[in-house]
Order: structure tokens, then sequence, then C-alpha cells
């Protein structure tokens, strides 16, 4: 996906006006030749170095919250204030490097299945994903 008319129709999908600085963000986010992780202020910081236009943090977030309720993006909690986004919304598990703070992907085939014994009432198990936190010796 690389051009103006893709990135407009994938923000009206998501039910976003397409704007100047909505579509930026598509360019950083969908117009990579591989998927990346990023948390809010990551991408505020690559926006403004890729950019001359400013870009509030409001609206980046509120484009990542609208592309997230679309599915366009996924999204890893690490702890209770810190959650990275995910381009790569393929069922998929992650590494968590603690001192570098950064995600690492893990094919889905390279982690065992995991048994679930029970699982809350008139619920269904969508997906199973597994988040690793490493940290230096």
């Amino acid at each position: 996906m690389s051009n103006i008319k893709d990135f407009s129709s994938k923000l009206r999908n998501s039910g976003l006006r397409p704007t100047k600085q909505r579509i930026k963000i598509c360019e950083i986010l969908f117009n990579k030749e591989k998927t990346f992780h990023f948390s809010i202020n990551e991408l505020a910081q690559i926006i403004s170095k890729e950019t001359v236009d400013k870009i509030s943090l409001a609206t980046i977030y509120n484009t990542v919250q609208a592309f997230l309720k679309k599915g366009y993006l996924k999204e890893i909690s690490i702890n209770s204030d810190k959650s990275y986004y995910d381009t790569n919304t393929t069922n998929h598990h992650h590494f968590y490097d603690e001192d570098k703070k950064e995600l690492i992907d893990i094919d889905y085939e390279e982690v065992e299945p995991v048994i679930v014994k029970k699982v809350p009432p008139s619920k269904k198990i969508k997906s199973i994903e597994v988040l690793i936190k490493v940290q230096n010796r």
C-alpha cells in the first residue's frame, strides 16, 4: 500500500477523514517494507523527523486508536502503563527486551501450543499470543 488513494480508503474505513496529517501517519505506518512496533511517543518522534508539518499527539493517538479498532494495528500491553502497537496483525508472539525497551517478533510456530484449562463462561478463545520478557544476564 503506497499511494494516497489506498491511505484515504484505509482512513475512511476507520471512520476518519483523510487529512494531510493522517495520510502522513499512514505513510509512516503502512509504507514500510516490513512491519514494526512502536509506542505513541515513538511514532510522534518518527513523524517529527520525517515531516515539516506539525501533527499533534492527539491526532496521532486518535488515528492509531481508530486503526486499532478496525484491525489495521495490534496492541501489545507490556504493563499497565506501557503499550506498543504492531503493524503485523497476524497471530504471532513477542519477546520484550526490558533492557532495550523493544519488541521482537517470534513466529507463531516457534512456541509450543498453549493449553488453557478453563475459559470464562460464555467465552471462546479467539487467539493466544505469548509475551516473553527478557533481560541481559
